[in-house]
């Protein structure tokens, strides 16, 4: 999709800080941090949510989470916690309509969440 921000963040017409690349995923820094870490995750394909990356079934999810996870480790947050966030919708906060996993650490994450 020519016109989705992240879509094009990762075929790298536009910059970002990347700090992971995969075969499937690509990982770069939060342009407004919640957290002390706080990287985006993101599929190289498209896919609009959760939801729809829960439907395409073909273990995008599972590797999607395996980079979140890796990026907790090379962060160094993954032996004190992270959280991982995956926002669906306009009501749960999604403004970008390429799912994305938000991996947070570095500091205390309450619960609930905001």
């Amino acid at each position: 999709m020519t016109d989705c921000l992240f879509c094009n963040i990762a075929a790298k017409e536009i910059p970002a800080e990347i700090v992971l690349e995969t075969d499937r995923a690509l990982a770069f820094r939060d342009i407004n941090p919640q957290a002390p870490t706080h990287v985006l995750v993101i599929p190289r394909a498209h896919h609009e949510n959760a939801a729809a990356l829960a439907e395409a079934d073909d273990g995008l999810a599972d590797d999607l989470l395996k980079a979140c996870h890796a990026v907790a480790v090379q962060e160094g947050v993954a032996e004190s916690g992270y959280r991982v966030v995956l926002n669906t919708g306009p009501g749960a906060g999604q403004t970008v309509f390429h799912v994305h996993a938000h991996v947070l650490g570095g500091r205390s994450l309450l619960w609930p969440p905001g």
